[in-house]
């Protein structure tokens, strides 16, 4: 029989993890069953693409949860907030690059955050394609694959290596932001989804600007990042919580971090 835990039993974030790893596992056999098939898209009311991956994913990962916390709260990208609440809640992204699963592109992700009475206690960013699980959380160093990482500690802006997500969207929005960023740094790179942030964690790149996200996108992400030795708030330096608008900033060091603030400030 299942065994079941209730809201009166606070989770650690190594337990967070332990569960994200095995249901990361699990649902990215799903999603790679979808993948690179002959599989339909529909749009939402927002334009943003949905396909049976993700509603299966969604509901494969949301029926795991409640299996073994019916208590707890369940945010789903698809689904909205179901069940206990925000108390304890779940936030779950079933395909994080949805653009980037229809086109074949390997590169999109899966993402878990928990998170108790609004504080993030854990994250997972699991790469289907790559075969990469990402986690961190509270106390809990930042892993690849169980395989600590941390950020490269970068400080000087104008030696970066940068990630631009969205950049289409911050062009638009943006466009004299996007003209500073596209001068910042040493090495600049379009990017998308949680991938770039990822990298960061890892000390591949420097920092990430990103933009138009929700709690999905951003939450496991942060918290992955934040146990790597990173910073991830929103553009004015704020910390992010479930009510966070979605223009966002990742950055190797306090340094770089509050440089990159300035800049997209100014």
């Amino acid at each position: 029989m299942t065994q079941n835990s209730s809201l009166s039993e606070p989770l650690s974030a190594e337990t967070v993890l332990r569960d994200c790893a095995a249901w990361t596992e699990m649902s990215a056999a799903t999603a790679l069953g979808y993948f690179r098939q002959d599989t339909a898209v529909d749009f939402k009311a927002d334009l943003s693409p949905v396909t049976l991956a993700d509603q299966t994913v969604e509901r494969e990962l949301k029926a795991a949860i409640a299996a073994k916390y019916p208590d707890h709260g369940i945010f789903g990208e698809e689904t909205g907030i179901e069940g206990g609440g925000k108390e304890n809640l779940w936030v779950i992204d079933p395909i994080d690059g949805t653009r980037s699963f229809i086109s074949g592109h390997p590169l999109f992700g899966m993402l878990i955050a928990f998170l108790s009475k609004g504080r993030l206690q854990a994250g997972a960013i699991s790469m289907p394609a790559l075969n990469e699980v990402y986690c961190g959380g509270l106390g809990v160093p930042a892993t690849c694959n169980g395989t600590p990482i941390q950020v490269s500690g970068q400080r000087d802006l104008h030696a970066a290596v940068l990630y631009i997500n969205e950049g289409e969207k911050l062009l638009a929005d943006h466009p004299r932001t996007t003209a500073r960023l596209l001068r910042a740094g040493q090495t600049r790179r379009f990017g998308y989804d949680c991938y770039p942030h990822a990298l960061l964690a890892a000390g591949h790149v420097d920092a990430v600007i990103d933009y138009d996200l929700k709690p999905y996108d951003f939450l496991a992400v942060s918290a992955v990042v934040e146990a790597a030795g990173g910073i991830m708030t929103d553009w004015q330096g704020k910390a992010l919580t479930l009510d966070s608008g979605g223009a966002v900033v990742s950055a190797a060091s306090p340094e770089l971090h509050a440089a990159l603030v300035d800049l997209l400030n100014s």
